[in-house]
């Protein structure tokens, strides 16, 4: 029996989720953030999908879907923390912004968006994240987000609709 197999896999699995968090950590962290609010929360959520990857690396369908699942992973434990607390004071998210983000957010006008952002809605927020941070088609949004296009479409609507409120109220 060749006991180098399991060594072999694990090598294999190591060497592949340290490409994938290379590659991706630095932008599931700041979904992490966008969605969360807080950087420390968003740190660990995106540590938590690495390490939850890399468990069940050998159940993966294919690489090429990895980082499906930790972009869907990350939204998952952002959706969970976000059930555990209380919706967050605005002030409070926009305290945490000034030491982790000062380097990248650098007028008022960008501040005042995020904070705006933060404001929304979970549904609202994720969608707007997703199809307008990330990239995303309202299809793969609506994967992402485990429900219809049309949900993503009405949700990315109002979002827009909101933030523009907000910002508009703001000056």
């Amino acid at each position: 029996m060749d006991t180098r197999a399991p060594e072999a896999a694990r090598d294999a699995a190591d060497r592949h989720v340290t490409a994938l968090y290379e590659a991706h950590a630095l932008s599931l962290a700041r979904l992490a953030l966008l969605m969360l609010g807080d950087r420390d929360a968003a740190q660990d959520v995106v540590q938590d999908a690495f390490l939850g990857l890399f468990r069940r690396w050998d159940k993966l369908a294919s690489p090429d879907a990895a980082p499906a699942y930790l972009r869907a992973s990350v939204l998952n434990g952002c959706r969970t923390l976000l059930r555990r607390r209380a919706r967050p004071d605005p002030r409070a998210a926009e305290e945490s912004l000034e030491s982790a983000e000062t380097a990248l957010l650098h007028t008022e006008e960008q501040r005042a968006m995020l904070t705006a952002v933060r404001r929304l809605p979970a549904r609202q927020r994720e969608a707007l994240v997703l199809r307008y941070y990330l990239d995303m088609t309202e299809d793969q949004a609506a994967r992402a987000m485990g429900v219809s296009r049309g949900t993503v479409k009405s949700a990315t609507s109002r979002a827009v609709a909101a933030v523009g409120r907000m910002l508009k109220e703001e000056s």
